[in-house]
């Protein structure tokens, strides 16, 4: 059994290169987003940046333009990207798009590839996925999918309603979820549904603790949206086993992200704790101090840790899902954590904006909830245990 943890020539060059231009070029600009707003504007400015830097979506394919990284590769780029709320934008790796980049060159046609996989790498377009739905509707539990589809006239019409669906508003395309598709009007099938559609309404704004997602976290009506069979993704009536295609890669991209982002958010509280002095002494030298400072440490690693395993896993062909549910809860709550006491040491200034910690605990803390909350995946996690356990058992 060989363990090798070192990083490729290229790798290890795109990081210092995704290292620098996040330091130089988005950094400065995080307080007038963290003011204004960050809206397609802002988006397009750091992604035309990005490309003349040469760091542009290093998750996605090479024939598309992307930098064409393994699975496990990437967890070191999208890492280094996170260390900036801003830096995933930049680069075209953030959600929920390439989350969608994922699934379309998965799944989709030549065709749907060429409408909508190469302008949304190319960060010609913006997308959606439209999965969860106000209650009782699909969440943690897809399978409570309420939004239907019949057939009709040739096509399809897709009927419901959504909410919390991230960067709707001004999307080019959604990728909609809805029950039915099979003959019997069982499964669930994925479309691809353009903005323009009439029946696609955006009909409001949630507000959230986060504020870094271009288009928020939106409601959305479909009102008899028409579609023809060119807009079905994938095979009708394989909508969940499409959703799972998305959902373990983009639990683990997620991952990547906020470890990058608790990464700066301790690195940010360590370099206060070494300059202030308190009761005669260094704030790091004071014991209290040193326990926030090693746990966060120890975190870093171990999450790093589970995560680059569970991304080799994925890379070399395991399906993940159950490894992706371990990785989903540890590094979102282990991350949590790192925050946490990264506004704990740095105090007052750790609770702003001004200081970067304050926004980033913001904007984590929803971490635990999408993609399927904590509880859900422990729920699956357990489940698993047991039918091996009873499988095992004499």
């Amino acid at each position: 059994m060989a363990f090798d943890l070192s990083l490729s020539p290229r790798v290890a060059e795109w990081r210092e290169r995704i290292a620098r231009f996040v330091a130089e070029v988005v950094i400065p600009r995080e307080q007038a987003a963290f003011a204004h707003g960050v809206d397609d504007e802002l988006r397009r400015e750091l992604q035309s940046a990005a490309r003349a830097a040469g760091v542009w979506a290093p998750q996605a394919p090479a024939e598309l333009g992307g930098g064409g990284f393994r699975f496990d590769e990437a967890a070191v780029l999208l890492e280094e990207a996170g260390t900036s709320l801003l830096g995933p934008l930049a680069l075209n790796c953030a959600a929920p798009d390439e989350g969608n980049i994922h699934l379309l060159n998965e799944i989709a046609t030549p065709a749907q590839r060429a409408r909508y996989l190469a302008p949304l790498v190319a960060g010609a377009a913006r997308s959606c996925f439209a999965m969860t739905e106000p209650p009782p509707g699909a969440g943690s539990d897809p399978q409570a999918l309420r939004t239907t589809v019949r057939r009709h006239a040739g096509g399809w019409l897709i009927s419901g309603e959504k909410h919390l669906i991230t960067g709707a508003q001004g999307a080019d395309f959604a990728i909609v979820m809805a029950r039915g598709g099979l003959p019997d009007g069982g499964g669930a099938t994925m479309f691809l549904v353009d903005a323009g559609n009439p029946g696609w309404q955006v009909t409001g704004h949630a507000r959230t603790l986060d504020t870094t997602m271009v288009g928020g976290h939106c409601h959305v009506l479909l009102k008899d949206v028409e579609v023809g069979d060119e807009a079905v993704l994938g095979e009708p009536g394989l909508g969940f086993r499409y959703a799972q295609v998305r959902l373990a890669p983009a639990r683990l991209t997620h991952c990547m992200r906020w470890l990058g982002a608790a990464r700066r958010a301790h690195e940010i509280a360590l370099g206060r704790a070494v300059r202030r002095e308190l009761f005669g002494s260094p704030l790091a030298e004071l014991g209290m101090a040193q326990q926030l400072i090693a746990d966060n440490e120890i975190d870093l690693a171990a999450a790093r840790a589970l995560l680059w395993h569970t991304c080799w896993q994925l890379a070399t062909g395991s399906k993940g899902t159950e490894e992706s549910s371990r990785a989903k809860v540890f590094v979102s709550e282990a991350a949590g954590r790192v925050v946490d006491r990264a506004v704990q040491l740095a105090g007052g200034m750790g609770t702003t904006e001004d200081l970067v910690i304050g926004r980033i605990y913001a904007d984590i803390r929803a971490f635990r909830i999408y993609d399927g909350a904590s509880e859900t995946h422990r729920m699956s996690i357990a489940k698993r245990a047991a039918r091996r356990a009873r499988a095992e058992s004499p």
